[in-house]
């Protein structure tokens, strides 16, 4: 069944998120996808990511569609105007990709090519109509297209720091919706009860809700998150927990497991990243039950 298919079904999605490679060897992106080909729904491929050169996700895209696997690519305006954007997603659908995430490309400041400029042409609103329009048959000028693309789009939540940013979030999303998205994707949070009241409130708008979850690697990892991303809601229990545990690896694998199953009767879907452990992605599905 496509991603789209269970979307529509209301059947629960996993999605696994991977980074294409600095460079072009993609064996490790080639063998991670061939692990998981019978157990994801579809991959979800980040386009530089936190202003990071890499391969782009319409690249990482093909090559996962080539080993048989539904990709998911993100899509943002930072690096491209809109001609750019459209012809991107033009080859995208021709290329077997048919799953689009719109999210705010992050800053360069912290990337590895600070210099570079800008573009943010098109904000998160506009290219959920930009694609639109697409489906429609018509690009931005308002010219017809000879031949009508076909995607699922989806767009992502901001971090959440309280009830009233929630609300913010929730008419924001809302928004996103009546300019095309068809599905959300949250960002991940560490303390379930903040978690399902946040899945519960997005559930209101009537479309699929995917949550996230990051595995945490080790304890430093997971002070790092707490301090620095304090919307994540990690906890300082669970950083006792990692610590306390004679098997560090396999606790981070479980907790992420059991976040899983803990926002399964909630959300409609869930995304997990690994963040260069990809090779742990069965073992997280296994403790999921997935």
């Amino acid at each position: 069944m496509s991603f789209q298919a269970k979307l529509s079904s209301g059947e629960f999605a996993v999605l696994a998120e991977m980074d294409t490679p600095k460079g072009i060897d993609i064996a490790d992106l080639i063998t991670n996808v061939r692990y998981l080909k019978s157990r994801v729904d579809a991959i979800a491929i980040p386009d530089m990511d936190n202003g990071v050169m890499h391969m782009s996700a319409l690249g990482g895209g093909a090559l996962i569609r080539q080993q048989g696997v539904e990709p998911l690519i993100h899509v943002y305006g930072r690096d491209r105007n809109r001609m750019a954007l459209q012809g991107d997603l033009l080859a995208a659908h021709i290329l077997g990709i048919h799953n689009l995430l719109v999210v705010q490309g992050e800053d360069m400041a912290n990337g590895d090519h600070q210099d570079a400029t800008e573009v943010n042409d098109l904000n998160e609103i506009a290219l959920l109509q930009m694609i639109s329009s697409l489906t429609r048959g018509t690009d931005m000028a308002g010219f017809e297209l000879k031949g009508i693309p076909k995607f699922t789009i989806g767009c992502a939540i901001a971090p959440i720091a309280d009830d009233a940013q929630l609300k913010r979030e929730v008419a924001a999303a809302q928004k996103k919706i009546d300019a095309g998205a068809q599905y959300i994707m949250l960002p991940p949070v560490f303390d379930m009860n903040f978690y399902t009241q946040m899945i519960d409130a997005f559930n209101s708008l009537s479309v699929p809700v995917i949550a996230s979850v990051f595995l945490l690697k080790n304890v430093g990892m997971a002070r790092y998150i707490s301090i620095n991303d304090p919307n994540s809601r990690l906890s300082e229990d669970t950083i006792r927990r990692i610590r306390g545990s004679k098997d560090r690896e396999n606790e981070c694998i479980d907790i992420a497991g059991e976040i899983i199953r803990s926002v399964k009767g909630a959300a409609q879907g869930i995304k997990i990243s690994a963040l260069g452990w990809e090779d742990r992605l069965p073992a997280i599905l296994d403790r999921a039950g997935l």
